[in-house]
């Protein structure tokens, strides 16, 4: 049987999502149902994401802690106040800021690593952020929330905070302990992993797209709007701003996916969860949206690597 290959599946992903999100529109009634199964396959994708990692990915943080910091910083210092700026900016419904805020205070997005790969950025960084993202998203994503959004709506940072250990952090764990276990014997993991995720984030965006058919009528355009804008100014301040404290290129391509990509899935479980189907919009249409530019992102930088006039610091 032929592995899948990630940086294919990264390619087609937002196609595919595309397609089954206006099927979803068109036919919502073949999708609603599937709301109950939204918190498991999140679970399903952190846990592929745990069969991926190992404990050295995060022991790396000890040694290049500067360029981790910076990564922290940007993603839960830049994201939910640029998210907050937005939603106000463009007037959002309450649901609907909400929902951008939530996106905007989670970590970075399980496919960031495959982006990386594609842009010629640092692999091994990237899965690092990725990871120490993932384990302080659990107090921040909460606490973020609660900071810009609860004079709109009600958050509830206790449950919300335990919520988010029992969908990311026991997955992650034991998708990690059966990687040690299983060592060499699954080689072709990774590719399987990121099928089943890919799939898992695309069956999520059908069910909120169905779930929000009439509210995507209505403010679709202005949604897509704010989650561009909110895309665009991760991966511009992440690659501005590794670029001119570090000077490494590849550094300031890596900090450029990790915080213009975020874990929008989580967002989704979390704002269908705790708030409402309009909440999720946000984050449904990031998970498609930030795929597409991150390709396009990757595309240009490995563009520039190949034909640019300095080869080695071309991107």
């Amino acid at each position: 049987m032929t592995t899948p290959s990630p940086a294919r599946i990264a390619a087609v992903f937002p196609l595919v999502a595309g397609v089954l999100a206006v099927v979803a529109y068109l036919a919502p009634g073949a999708f609603v149902a599937g709301k109950p199964a939204i918190v498991p396959l999140l679970v399903v994708i952190m846990f592929g994401m745990g069969l991926t990692l190992t404990p050295a990915d995060f022991s790396r943080a000890i040694t290049r802690w500067p360029v981790v910091l910076l990564g922290v910083v940007l993603q839960f210092g830049l994201m939910p106040l640029a998210a907050w700026a937005i939603a106000n900016a463009l007037a959002l419904d309450a649901p609907l800021a909400l929902g951008l805020i939530l996106v905007g205070s989670v970590a970075g997005g399980t496919a960031s690593n495959v982006i990386c790969f594609l842009a010629g950025g640092d692999v091994a960084l990237s899965i690092t952020l990725t990871s120490i993202a993932t384990l302080v998203s659990v107090v921040a994503t909460p606490l973020l929330t609660w900071l810009y959004a609860d004079a709109q709506l009600g958050v509830p940072v206790a449950s919300m905070l335990f919520s988010i250990a029992e969908i990311v952090i026991v997955p992650v764990v034991a998708g990690m302990a059966i990687n040690l276990w299983i060592g060499d014997r699954w080689r072709s993991r990774d590719g399987w992993c990121a099928l089943g995720s890919s799939i898992a984030i695309a069956v999520v965006i059908a069910i909120i797209v169905a779930l929000n058919a009439d509210s995507i009528a209505r403010m679709g355009l202005v949604v897509l709007a704010a989650v561009v804008l909110h895309n665009l100014m991760g991966l511009a301040a992440g690659y501005g701003c590794a670029r001119i404290l570090t000077g490494d290129r590849r550094i300031a391509r890596t900090l450029a996916i990790e915080v213009g990509m975020q874990n929008s899935g989580l967002a989704v479980a979390l704002a269908q969860q705790y708030f409402s189907a309009a909440a999720a919009l946000p984050g449904a249409v990031f998970s498609v949206w930030h795929n597409v530019s991150g390709a396009l992102f990757a595309a240009a930088c490995a563009r520039r690597a190949r034909y640019g006039p300095n080869t080695a610091e071309a991107g």
